[in-house]
């Protein structure tokens, strides 16, 4: 599914260094298949030190300012909450809308903050090989809780400053796409969903489509996907000629998946631009808006379909 490994364009990138080693996590494979990572268990679990604790929090919400102390010393990373949630505890693959703020210890400048969300949310999916800031900040805690957590530079990279995460997961977010269904397209694939919302899909008899085509199976009334942004869904892949799968998020623990649009074969990028978050896609793309380019590739020749949910977009905010 996707063409190249993801590169996430934020200041959240360099964070993936956070917890390499304690999840098996990396860049994902070219083949689009990012290695399962284990839901139940934390990865990091961080706990409070002198530097969290002396971090001051004041407001809430749009609100919030985040002060960090000049004489911090941030001698590891360490993580204090400032007030327990009610929810359940956040876990490793969750989906959940994010009130933060990421700030430049040094400065105080706030580097990234959800502010630019809808409600002052941004959707987060929590992943250790692409937001691992979120999962030390977030995991193993009850969703409402406000977070501090602060990171030595020397965590994130040569050269970079010291840096601390103002974190709330305000909700968890659907994993499954919760549109209005709509009527099949005649000519496309047909879709049952089981009673997790996975799917399974029936080719046409005949040809496959010589260009590629997208039908809704179902509406969302949600943001929408526009080029470039980083989407989070599930995704069924098959092959037109046998009906076979050979990619899926639902064979993984039916945990979603990221990436951005702009990184991923042409055909599933058509699928995705435009749409809203909540819908449901069926997409036919022939050899050339797939692998037809990939001399070799084990799909070079083959016609794909993809059913996905779409599940949440964030634009991706250019690297400070």
């Amino acid at each position: 599914m996707r063409k190249r490994p993801l590169i996430v364009l934020s200041t959240v990138a360099a964070a993936t260094l956070l917890l390499a080693g304690c999840a098996g996590g990396g860049a994902p494979a070219s083949s689009g298949t990012p290695s399962p990572t284990a839901s139940s268990a934390c990865q990091l679990d961080a706990k409070a030190g002198a530097t969290s604790d002396a971090v001051v929090v004041e407001g809430e919400g749009a609100d919030t300012k985040v002060t960090v102390p000049a004489d911090a010393a941030f001698a590891g990373v360490e993580r204090t909450v400032i007030s327990e949630g009610d929810g359940e505890d956040v876990v490793v693959n969750d989906l959940v809308s994010v009130d933060y703020q990421i700030v430049d210890a040094t400065t105080n400048q706030v580097l990234d903050s959800s502010a630019r969300g809808e409600g002052g949310v941004l959707p987060v999916l929590l992943d250790t090989n692409q937001s691992s800031l979120f999962v030390a900040a977030l995991e193993c805690k009850p969703a409402g809780s406000r977070i501090v957590l602060t990171l030595p530079g020397k965590v994130l990279g040569e050269g970079a400053n010291n840096v601390v995460v103002y974190a709330e997961a305000v909700e968890q977010l659907p994993e499954v796409a919760t549109g209005t269904p709509v009527d099949p397209t005649p000519g496309m694939p047909t879709v049952k969903l089981d009673d997790k919302g996975a799917p399974t899909v029936t080719i046409p008899d005949g040809d496959a489509p010589t260009e590629t085509k997208v039908a809704v199976l179902k509406q969302g009334d949600g943001a929408t996907v526009a080029s470039g942004d980083l989407v989070v869904v599930q995704y069924l892949g098959v092959k037109w000629s046998d009906g076979k799968e050979f990619d899926s998020s639902w064979s993984r623990d039916a945990a979603p998946t990221q990436f951005q649009t702009t990184g991923v074969v042409a055909g599933f990028q058509k699928a995705l631009e435009g749409q809203k978050v909540g819908s449901q896609v069926v997409v036919v793309m022939p050899p050339s808006d797939g692998y037809g380019a990939s001399e070799g590739h084990e799909l070079q020749k083959e016609s794909l379909v993809f059913v996905v949910d779409i599940l949440a977009t964030t634009p991706v905010q250019a690297q400070q």
